[in-house]
């Protein structure tokens, strides 16, 4: 399935489009409400958003063994598999998550606050059913987030590895691509800040700026794929931290995200703020 490619046969394929291809994002599950509202669908049916999750749970393990076909580096095989079989276990197990939490929003669940503080939970009877539902959160943002986004940054920081060139002229993004930068590092705005994975995201861009200055004293550079994605990432840093600048001072966000790190979830601030006041 993966084909090991020559350093020579890798230079001349144009890989800095499937950066941007293996980002089709299950999120995207979650904003396709806002054009196909959930109370068009059976709430015990799927909705069009679980079908976009679900074809990204197919789509982009395919996107990313493709991305790592093409890297000049041969890569150690058994770790791709494992990352690849992992992620699709943590994707799936946030799919099944995620679609129950969009029907509990749509019943009046309030993502700003704690699942024993949200009004239709906390009155439930046997109380023991506020223990079933603490128990999905967990499976939805923590088992399945670090199954899922774990293995993801750890095949692009492997792809990014090989991304390197000895030749100076080679380190520079072609013209088409400069735009795709603000989409790629919005998408992974999105992720970092709705996933709450912004220890996983920090540890791998520092990864990436080490490995860099290291490699660059071996006067080896960035080839256009490896620049693309480190400037998705500095843009990325720098948004996440506007974001939580902005929200700074909010009490109630304050109190839904009260450890050392805050970085508020755009879905809280959107049941916070938006679709409160409608």
């Amino acid at each position: 399935m993966m084909g090991e490619l020559r350093p020579e046969e890798g230079k001349n394929l144009p890989r800095v489009t499937q950066n941007v291809g293996a980002q089709l994002s299950p999120k995207g599950a979650s904003n396709s409400q806002l054009v196909f509202p959930l109370e068009w669908f059976p709430l015990n049916k799927p909705s069009v958003g679980d079908y976009f999750h679900m074809a990204y749970n197919i789509i982009t393990p395919f996107l990313l063994l493709k991305l790592i076909e093409r890297s000049p580096r041969t890569l150690p095989r058994s770790m791709i598999y494992v990352s690849i079989i992992t992620f699709i276990m943590g994707a799936s197990i946030h799919l099944v998550g995620d679609s129950v939490n969009h029907r509990l929003i749509f019943s009046g669940y309030q993502n700003h606050l704690s699942v024993r503080e949200n009004p239709i939970i906390k009155n439930l009877k046997p109380e023991t059913l506020i223990d079933s539902f603490e128990l999905l959160y967990y499976y939805d943002e923590y088992l399945g987030h670090s199954m899922w986004y774990i293995p993801f940054f750890l095949i692009l920081f492997m792809y990014f590895s090989g991304c390197f060139t000895p030749t100076k002229a080679e380190s520079s993004m072609p013209g088409p691509a400069l735009p795709l930068v603000v989409p790629s590092g919005l998408y992974y705005w999105y992720l970092v800040t709705e996933g709450q994975i912004f220890i996983l995201f920090i540890f791998t861009f520092f990864a990436m700026l080490a490995l860099v200055l290291h490699q660059k004293r071996k006067r080896l550079f960035l080839d256009s794929n490896g620049l693309f994605l480190f400037s998705s990432f500095a843009l990325t840093l720098l948004l996440v931290a506007l974001w939580v600048a902005w929200l700074w001072n909010d009490p109630v966000l304050r109190k839904k995200y009260p450890g050392v790190i805050y970085v508020p979830e755009p879905w809280a601030f959107y049941t916070l703020h938006v679709s409160s006041r409608h």
